[in-house]
């Protein structure tokens, strides 16, 4: 019995959102961040998964990859969703080691036979057109790289309106999460389709 009980759990795909604040979802409960309304998402389309919330508040690329080896160590994964590079943008951090860190999570991530799915982030018109043309670029031609879909900017109608954010005026409420979700819950779905379904 309890061998069957150990290949059960251990044919669920394990999705790891590997992210920032977006991710972590200060300022809601546990039941409204991205990873439990993801989790509940998919198991309403038939999906048995366990959604594991890996974001870290604050967290630039740079950092994100110094955490990546505990992350790695704390079990399989099938599924990686990596949303980081916000806050790069929002301080300003140079583009290019944007790039090399996200490649480097990537492969990190890949060399452990994990699927990918990158998330999209913007920047602002704040450090001028230069700056976003080279940090918007990190995102579709990693994806191309890689050959990892692609996951459009997640916060895209929900930055700026205060119905869908918390006090801060930055991340999302539970409302906000649930558009992110919409965003990204078919692109999984996908690769589940690929791999696993209940």
């Amino acid at each position: 019995m309890m061998l069957l009980s150990t290949q059960a759990i251990a044919s669920v795909p394990r999705i790891i959102l590997f992210g920032d604040s977006l991710t972590a979802g200060p300022g809601v409960g546990a039941q409204e961040t991205l990873s439990a309304q993801l989790s509940e998402r998919l198991k309403k389309s038939g999906f048995n998964t366990e959604v594991v919330n890996a974001g870290v508040s604050g967290d630039t690329t740079e950092t994100g990859l110094a955490r990546l080896d505990y992350t790695l160590e704390g079990g399989s994964v099938d599924l990686a969703v990596i949303e980081l590079g916000a806050n790069d943008m929002l301080r300003g951090l140079d583009p290019l080691k944007a790039r090399t860190n996200l490649e480097k999570i990537i492969t990190a991530f890949q060399a452990k036979n994990a699927r990918i799915l990158l998330v999209t982030m913007v920047a602002g018109e704040n450090w001028g057109q230069t700056y976003k043309k080279a940090f918007d670029s990190i995102y579709p031609e990693l994806a191309k790289k890689f050959g990892v879909p692609l996951v459009p900017f997640i916060m895209q109608d929900i930055w700026g309106d205060p119905r869908l954010l918390i006090g801060d005026g930055l991340h999302p409420n539970a409302q906000g999460i649930a558009k992110m979700v919409d965003r990204i819950a078919p692109q999984i779905e996908t690769v589940l389709k690929t791999t696993h379904r209940d």
